[in-house]
């Protein structure tokens, strides 16, 4: 293995691991609303990007993804998109969802698949076809189990995948695509905080730690982002894709371990069927790397003599 790809490794390590733990910190903001904290998140990314795109002088990219009506329309559906997602995703931490939300990101890899099916016109082989189905039947199962969809599951997941197309069809980099994101949602945000007439958005009833806490709602945001990228430029993403399942787990162990939530015979079903397909997938893909690689040898031998 060669530095690049050490530190590509470590990188992506760096960014699941950090997004496996955030939720502890959106414990310890249990007590302001979620909205709030929201607000702040946006606030803040919106500025550390901005100080990041200057830094890195990418305000050319930045003005140019402006300037195109396309892009202008893509920046709306991926702001609303990740805006919905961040205020679902925080609100079930803090009313004791964590697993429904490990739920809904162990659900986007397929929940990718289907959208690559419909949107790339992407064949489902038969691996996927059955990871796919195993994913249905286990939200068949919470229905019918429960009485309900793993409706907070079915939101973070959706979202995040459709986010995640819509970026892809936008094309700039994380850095540019999140200052605009969040510049579109800083009126929204500035006014909540401004207006609101929540007793917890008074400056009064707030701490200087409090306020310190708040803040760090951005590099929270960002520290794993840059990671991801810097991981995104050195390894290949079918490699990337095996640190993916990190972050999910860690919000399992949590939510199980750490704060509790209850763990009923019927919600393991349901987190078995998910698994069982995340593992085909996984075998699957490692199959198919080792043959790739062993398809590449014989190339890279030819190119030396």
């Amino acid at each position: 293995m060669d530095q690049t790809t050490k530190s590509g490794v470590l990188y992506a390590l760096t960014a699941y691991i950090l997004w496996a733990v955030a939720p502890v910190y959106f414990k310890v903001m249990k007590d302001i609303p979620a909205v709030e904290i929201l607000a702040h998140r946006i606030i803040w990314s919106f500025l550390l990007t901005l100080g990041l795109i200057l830094l890195l002088k990418k305000r050319d990219v930045l003005l140019a993804a402006l300037r195109s009506a396309r892009a202008r329309w893509a920046l709306l559906a991926s702001t609303a998109l990740i805006g919905l997602n961040w205020g679902v995703f925080i609100w079930a931490v803090n009313a004791n969802l964590m697993l429904s939300a490990s739920l809904g990101y162990y659900i986007n890899p397929l929940i990718n698949i289907l959208l690559g099916m419909l949107f790339f016109r992407e064949r489902l082989d038969r691996v996927r076809t059955l990871a796919v189905s195993l994913c249905v039947v286990a939200v068949l199962f919470e229905l019918i189990q429960f009485g309900r969809l793993p409706w907070v599951a079915l939101i973070l997941a959706s979202t995040f995948g459709l986010y995640g197309l819509v970026r892809k069809k936008l094309g700039v980099d994380s850095f540019t695509g999140m200052a605009l994101e969040t510049g579109l949602l800083l009126p929204l945000a500035a006014g909540y905080l401004l207006f609101s007439s929540s007793p917890g958005s008074e400056p009064a009833h707030h701490t200087a730690v409090t306020y310190l806490l708040l803040f760090a709602a951005g590099p929270i945001t960002m520290v794993p982002l840059m990671c991801f990228a810097a991981a995104a430029n050195r390894i290949s993403l079918t490699a990337l894709g095996f640190f993916q399942y990190i972050a999910p787990s860690g919000m399992f162990l949590l939510a199980v371990f750490v704060y509790d939530e209850p763990m009923s015979t019927g919600k393991l079903v349901t987190f078995g069927l998910i698994w069982t397909a995340l593992g085909i997938m996984t075998v699957d893909s490692l199959r198919r790397w080792r043959q790739a690689k062993r398809l590449l040898r014989p190339s890279a031998a030819a190119k030396v003599d």
